[in-house]
């Protein structure tokens, strides 16, 4: 029952952040999944798929409420993501963990500077 609380407050702090900063919950919910819980990389990456729907959908909704989405864009880059998503998962079983691992970090790293400097 502990252990339960700890992922609803994981999960509770994901959510708020992903609302607040518009990103996906994986750019937190990986590393924390990783390091903290030592749950392996690739279920990792596949748990936080499946929280993303949720969290993408309640953030998605609040956000159209208030006017700050633009919908048919959205539908348009969804169309792209299942596709690119069905890819990078059978793609995502053939790296090594550890691969894995750094091309997560490196990614982290790069959108990070771009943020930075943009």
């Amino acid at each position: 029952m502990k252990e339960t609380w700890k992922y609803v407050g994981v999960g509770l702090g994901i959510g708020v952040l992903s609302g607040l900063l518009g990103v996906g919950g994986g750019i937190f919910l990986v590393p924390i999944l990783t390091s903290y819980f030592a749950v392996d990389q690739h279920l990792a990456h596949g748990t936080s798929l499946a929280v993303v729907i949720p969290t993408a959908i309640m953030g998605a909704t609040v956000y159209s409420f208030h006017g700050t989405m633009d919908i048919p864009l959205a539908a348009q880059l969804a169309v792209g993501g299942v596709i690119g998503a069905a890819i990078g998962a059978r793609v995502m079983k053939k790296i090594p963990a550890a691969q894995l691992k750094r091309m997560f970090g490196v990614m982290l790293i790069l959108v990070g500077i771009r943020m930075v400097f943009s």
